[in-house]
C-alpha cells in the first residue's frame, strides 16, 4: 500500500460514486421523476447484495465489485437525496456540509492522536455497528410484513427518536477512526496494494453511511418546524 495509491483508489470510488448519483438526478429532472424512486431502490438492492459479497466472499481482486458498488451506492444517494430535497429544501446541502465537517473533525482527532484506534473502541464500535444493522435489517423486515409494523423511535421525529438518530450518527463517525488506521497501518506496514482498495471501500461506505444518517436526523428536526 501507498498514500498516493490509496488517494487514487479513493478518488475512483468516490467519483464513481457522484458520476452515477448526478446521472440519477439528471434523468429523474429531466425525463421521469420515478426513475429517482426505481433507482434509490435498485441502488439499496444492488449496492447490498455487492456488500455482502465483498464482505463474505473477499475477491483477490475487488476493484470491479467495488466500483460496482460505488454505481449502486450513487443510485441510492443520489435517489434519496432527491426524495428528502422534494421535502426540505436546502436539506442535501446541509447534510452534504455535515458529512464534510464529520469526516474532517474526525481525522483531526485522528491525526492529533486525541482519538486512538485502540483494540478496545475497535471492539465497541464493530459491536454497536452491527446491532445497528441488526436493527435496520429488522425494520425492513418488519416493514415488509402485512402488518407494516416499524421498530418503535427508529424512524420517528420526537426527542427520543433524533437521539437515537445521533448515537447512530456517532457510532458511525467513530467508524472513520477505524478507516483511517486501517490505511495508516497498511502504508506503514507495506500490505499488498489491494489493501489500497479495501481501505478506500471502508472509507466510501462509512461515508455514505453518515451523509444517509445526516439526511435523517437534519429531516426529523426540520419535521418539527417546516
Amino acid at each position: 500500500m501507498s498514500y498516493e495509491g490509496t488517494m487514487q483508489k479513493i478518488g475512483i470510488l468516490f467519483g464513481t460514486m457522484a458520476f452515477s448519483a448526478l446521472m440519477l438526478v439528471t434523468i429523474g429532472i429531466t425525463i421521469d421523476m420515478n426513475f429517482i424512486f426505481v433507482g434509490a431502490g435498485v441502488g439499496f438492492v444492488g449496492g447490498l447484495i455487492a456488500y455482502l459479497i465483498l464482505l463474505f466472499k473477499r475477491p483477490e481482486n475487488p476493484a470491479g465489485l467495488m466500483i460496482t458498488y460505488a454505481i449502486f451506492e450513487g443510485l441510492l444517494i443520489g435517489g434519496f437525496s432527491m426524495i428528502f430535497e422534494s421535502m426540505y429544501e436546502g436539506i442535501v446541502f446541509q447534510a452534504a456540509l455535515g458529512t464534510v465537517c464529520i469526516t474532517g473533525t474526525m481525522y483531526g482527532l485522528y491525526a492529533t492522536r486525541i482519538i486512538k484506534a485502540t483494540p478496545m473502541l475497535k471492539k465497541v464500535i464493530f459491536t454497536l455497528t452491527g446491532g445497528i444493522m441488526m436493527l435496520y435489517l429488522v425494520s425492513i423486515i418488519l416493514y415488509l410484513l402485512p402488518s407494516n409494523f416499524e421498530v418503535p423511535f427508529l424512524h420517528t421525529s420526537g426527542p427520543v427518536g433524533i437521539l437515537l438518530t445521533v448515537f447512530i450518527l456517532t457510532v458511525a463517525s467513530f467508524l472513520l477512526i477505524i478507516n483511517f488506521d486501517f490505511i495508516e497501518k497498511g502504508i506503514q506496514h507495506r500490505t499488498p496494494k489491494v489493501g489500497e482498495w479495501w481501505g478506500a471501500f471502508g472509507l466510501l461506505v462509512t461515508v455514505v453511511w453518515i451523509y444517509i444518517e445526516m439526511l435523517r436526523l437534519l429531516a426529523k428536526i426540520r419535521s418539527n418546524f417546516d
